[in-house]
């Protein structure tokens, strides 16, 4: 296999695969060996880099996707005729952040920390793609836990859970301005789930509520 020939190939892969994809997977797929498979990667980036493609490599934790860049934004909105989907409310941000910053954890720590009831919370940030279950811990009742994933980090921005902003230093207090921020730098927009989602932020905020009366 020639150099064109192997670059050509993980590309075809990444490109084929959607979500990230560990080197591994990667080399298993495309039949050339992990560490050449890493240099190949690399090589593809620099292509992408030179003739100023509309493409590049994200890498989210140890797995590489390709993905068209941001300036493109808009000009893909309008191929696809999406229509641009409302922001997180400020329930949903502070329910994002809780676990964010200290995931695993269950919708009881959650709902211990907001002081409200926070289940549709929770499930409609599962349904967006931006949490996901993490197992079931070893207590009474066998609860679930959750934890971050990387659409998540995609959306933000980040590399790995580890870049997120340090929270300040408040004592028994979180401070979400930071998160938020980053959001509104990036101009999220949300997986669509393929299921009819709650009617924008504001039903976030209805459901904890209801539930506080």
């Amino acid at each position: 296999m020639t150099l064109a020939e192997g670059i050509a190939a993980i590309e075809a892969v990444m490109f084929a695969y959607g979500d990230p994809i560990t080197i591994d997977k990667l080399s298993e797929a495309s039949g050339v060996d992990a560490e050449t498979c890493a240099k190949l990667v690399d090589r593809l980036e620099q292509q992408y880099n030179v003739r100023e493609s509309g493409l590049r490599i994200l890498r989210i934790n140890n797995g590489f996707q390709i993905a068209a860049r941001t300036e493109f934004a808009d000009n893909i909105k309008k191929a696809l005729e999406t229509r641009r989907q409302q922001p997180l409310s400020q329930a949903a941000m502070e329910t994002l952040a809780i676990v964010a910053y200290n995931q695993p954890v269950t919708n009881a720590f959650v709902e211990q920390v907001r002081g409200i009831d926070s289940s549709s919370v929770m499930r409609s940030l599962v349904e967006r793609g931006l949490l996901e279950e993490a197992g079931r811990l070893e207590l009474p009742g066998r609860p679930i836990s959750y934890r971050t994933t990387d659409t998540f980090l995609r959306c933000f921005g980040l590399t790995r859970i580890e870049e997120l902003p340090p929270l300040p230093d408040q004592e028994g207090q979180l401070d979400f301005d930071e998160l938020e921020e980053m959001a509104k730098e990036r101009e999220l927009e949300y997986p669509d789930s393929g299921q009819d989602e709650y009617d924008g932020a504001d039903d976030d905020d209805n459901d904890d509520r209801e539930a506080e009366e």
